[in-house]
């Protein structure tokens, strides 16, 4: 599997990142240097403490409080509150080593009895602003690195799950307790495996110095006020998810391309090279055709091929999704086979759907009716498998006896939403982006494919269409010759100026209009 970063500079202050992996759009996100983003680090002003919630409400400069929960201070919030304080009036240095921590606070208190209105408190972003609500923090602090994340007021060492190997975790543990400063503690992430001690100290040296860097930057602060900001959504998706796939970087920013160039050249000695400044006139995205997959990824209907197609309906409680065949096949001998067929590609698209719209919360898939057991433990264990790269915290729960299969995904952001829709050329109201119309009409050509043994297959379309789907080159032959050699037909378009613009009809050598 090859892996390409694609960053579209907007203004400034932002930027659009596509993941791709094998030319597939997988994750889209956008970095705005002002957005209170997961990771950074605020000093905040208790606004108000509800013991019915057992929460309070922090001024971070945000428009809405942010809302802190008991459970969220963390065990360690008296030693980090007097750490606070003690920085605050210049008396504490960044070190912890002679540093007196209180008593952890009792997991089932009450957050009255810890914080007080009018505190001011180091806190961390846990969740982005969501729709009407304010950042959900933490005062569980924590700097995360390649290979470890660093834990300030503890001292425990742990080791990511994830991996398996018992003799690599307690090397990793052994390592990791030599080098540790105290008052810290550390959690091993997976990408530590076969790590040298070397890397792993220069990624503890990287991370001490953004705590000195916070410490410094607190004594010039007054809340409320960011105090650490973390690395830019570019660089942290570089962090959490760069290995050996990755064979591009492009970028059509010159100062973004230097920046990522020296951070590749700290974290990945030798990966630099992969960095590219696109230069072209056509737009970053559309020459590595980003913006027609966003076209054909964010509707309501999202096409898997074949004719087989998802219903995607988000509401404020729950997003719902219905897997439909397209009717590809109504033989009665097939259809057990072919309702997994597409269920287990229908799985692999809606993996890549949650990443890429970043869905949270409770997900409901309705999946086709599939009567043999051992066909529904295929689906599962397939769904299970295609979302082990979904770096978002879920749960998928078996089939239901309805055949509803339930997922929770961890939402930290708010979802990516992106018009679809345009202006309907030939009248009111709004049609799908024409663009898609091309991919609509090559999956009925599929499905036709799929069905039928006539080699002759004639396309009737709006003369705008019609043009766009022959017009090609020796060198670059157009979609028509190219659809009639991929699926063996010969395919003859017929201009209908009575058709709408997005109208189309497909007939076969007897003139019968194909009905789908």
């Amino acid at each position: 599997m090859s892996t390409e970063l694609v960053i579209k500079s907007r203004t400034a202050d932002d930027a659009a990142i596509a993941l791709l992996r094998d030319g597939k759009l997988t994750e889209l996100h956008y970095d705005n240097s002002n957005d209170f983003a997961v990771g950074d680090i605020y000093l905040g002003k208790i606004k108000k403490v509800v013991p019915g919630l057992n929460a309070a409400f922090v001024d971070v400069g945000y428009e809405k409080d942010a809302f802190l929960h008991y459970h969220d201070l963390g065990p360690q919030i008296r030693s980090l509150s007097k750490f606070t304080k003690k920085t605050l009036t210049g008396k504490q240095r960044w070190s912890l080593t002679d540093f007196d921590k209180e008593t952890d606070i009792d997991k089932n208190g009450t957050i009255d009895s810890v914080i007080k209105t009018g505190q001011t408190v180091l806190v961390q972003i846990a969740k982005e602003p969501i729709s009407t609500k304010g950042p959900r923090i933490t005062s569980e602090l924590s700097l995360a690195g390649r290979y470890i994340v660093l834990v300030p007021f503890s001292d425990r060492i742990s080791v990511s799950s994830k991996l398996r190997d018992k003799d690599e975790k307690d090397r990793l543990r052994r390592l990791m307790k030599s080098i540790c400063p105290k008052g810290f503690g550390v959690i091993v992430r997976t990408a530590a495996q076969d790590c040298s001690v070397a890397e792993l100290d220069a990624d503890l040296q990287s991370l001490v110095n953004k705590w000195k860097t916070l410490h410094r930057q607190m004594q010039r602060l007054k809340a409320p006020a960011r105090a650490l900001r973390e690395l830019n959504r570019v660089s942290a998706l570089l962090r959490d998810i760069l290995n050996d796939s990755f064979n591009s970087i492009a970028t059509d920013d010159t100062d973004l391309s230097k920046e990522l160039k020296d951070y590749l050249k700290s974290i990945e000695p030798g990966k630099e090279d992969m960095v590219k400044l696109y230069e072209g006139r056509i737009p970053i995205f559309e020459q590595f055709g980003i913006e027609r997959q966003i076209k054909g990824s964010f509707g309501r209907s999202v096409s898997m091929g074949k004719g087989a197609y998802l219903i995607i309906e988000h509401t404020e409680a729950m997003h719902v999704i219905d897997v439909n065949s397209g009717n590809r096949t109504n033989s009665n001998e097939n259809q057990e086979a072919n309702a997994l067929m597409v269920n287990i590609s229908a799985a692999e698209e809606i993996a890549r759907q949650l990443r890429l719209r970043d869905m949270g919360g409770i997900i409901v898939v309705d999946f086709i009716d599939l009567h043999r057991a051992e066909n529904r433990k295929k689906l599962f264990e397939k769904l299970k498998e295609v979302m082990k790269s979904d770096r978002a915290k879920h749960k998928i729960l078996p089939p239901s006896r309805f055949g509803l299969i339930e997922i929770t995904r961890q939402r930290v952001r708010p979802e990516m939403n992106i018009q679809t829709r345009e202006k309907n050329p030939d009248g009111e109201g709004e049609v799908e982006a024409p663009i898609l119309i091309i991919d609509e009409i090559e999956n009925k050509l599929e499905l036709i494919t799929a069905q039928e043994k006539d080699k002759q297959v004639f396309l009737h379309t709006h003369p705008f269409i019609a043009a766009y789907l022959n017009q090609g080159s020796f060198f670059n032959p157009s979609l028509r010759k190219k659809w009639a050699k991929k699926h063996k037909k010969t395919l003859k378009i017929t201009p209908r100026d009575s058709f709408k613009f997005l109208d189309y009809e497909f007939y076969n050598s007897k003139n019968e209009l194909y009905q789908f």
